[in-house]
């Protein structure tokens, strides 16, 4: 009996080493990512013959921090967020994003009561409103609508706008701009699209005044150490996984249509504009 029990204290031992989690930066409300998380770590449980669990995180830096402190293996990162976290973890690497990733764009919405108008011209009548962007670190709801704020209006947005916030994420962003508490945002467009479709927004109340130029954003990003820890080609089988992902339901969870390859260098541009706007040192 002391051996078998001994055997399969080993056996649980085994299996515990080799569980493989993941992590995501909470860009949406807590039910979305749980819906698409949940139903990707079945999918590569399956897939990868290890038991696959999806860590959620409260913030974009949490989840720096839990892929920097190996409390997770892989992270669904936005461009920024996976430009620090590799920056943090030497040897980590991109290895796929959506097939729309590296053509992202974000939108510059208000509230109708602005009376601003959409135009394919940077909409220079958001200055002296107020505003607010997503999280502090996102990618598409804060650095790159920075950017071209920046680039359009030659200042800094504090010095722009009568009050600047920072929503937390991009469904957050639509709801204040919508019910009025800030007058315009920068929004994810993917999730504005996703959003519109289901239902939740009201046109009569909120509108796209402007899409940004496109730019590379998020992506899956692994430690460089998988095949040392599960076995030699674990990384590509994890790759192959994810590009190989056929299923409808958890695609248009994310929402994207496909999984393709990404390499670290995809992403220059992202670092490039951190450091210009003083996000990266």
């Amino acid at each position: 009996m002391k051996k078998i029990l001994l055997m399969l204290i080993m056996i649980v031992g085994f299996v515990y080493a080799k569980s493989f989690t993941f992590t995501a930066i909470p860009d949406q409300d807590e039910t979305q990512l749980k819906e698409r998380f949940s139903k990707l770590a079945v999918y590569l449980t399956k897939e990868l013959n290890v038991d696959v669990k999806f860590v959620p995180v409260k913030s974009y830096s949490a989840s720096i921090a839990a892929f920097r402190n190996n409390q997770v293996q892989l992270a669904w990162f936005g461009g920024l967020s996976g430009v620090k976290a590799r920056l943090v973890v030497p040897g980590s690497i991109a290895i796929a994003q959506g097939v729309e990733d590296p053509e992202f764009h974000s939108y510059i919405i208000a509230n109708a009561s602005t009376g601003l108008e959409a135009n394919e011209a940077f909409p220079a009548g958001i200055k002296g409103k107020t505003f607010t962007f997503g999280s502090k670190g996102s990618t598409s709801g804060r650095l790159m609508p920075e950017y071209f704020i920046r680039e359009n209006l030659k200042d800094a947005p504090n010095k722009l706008f009568s009050k600047v916030g920072f929503s937390g994420n991009h469904t957050k962003t639509i709801s204040l701009v919508q019910s009025g508490a800030y007058q315009t945002g920068a929004v994810n467009f993917k999730v504005w699209d996703r959003e519109l479709k289901a239902g939740n927004i009201d046109a009569s109340k909120v509108k796209v005044l402007w899409k940004t130029p496109a730019y590379p954003d998020y992506q899956f990003t692994a430690h460089g150490n998988l095949d040392k820890v599960y076995g030699a080609g674990f990384t590509a089988k994890l790759t192959n996984a994810l590009i190989n992902l056929k299923d409808e339901k958890i695609l248009s969870a994310f929402p994207r249509a496909a999984f393709i390859k990404a390499k670290n260098s995809d992403f220059d541009p992202i670092l490039k504009t951190a450091k210009e706007i003083g996000l990266i040192d």
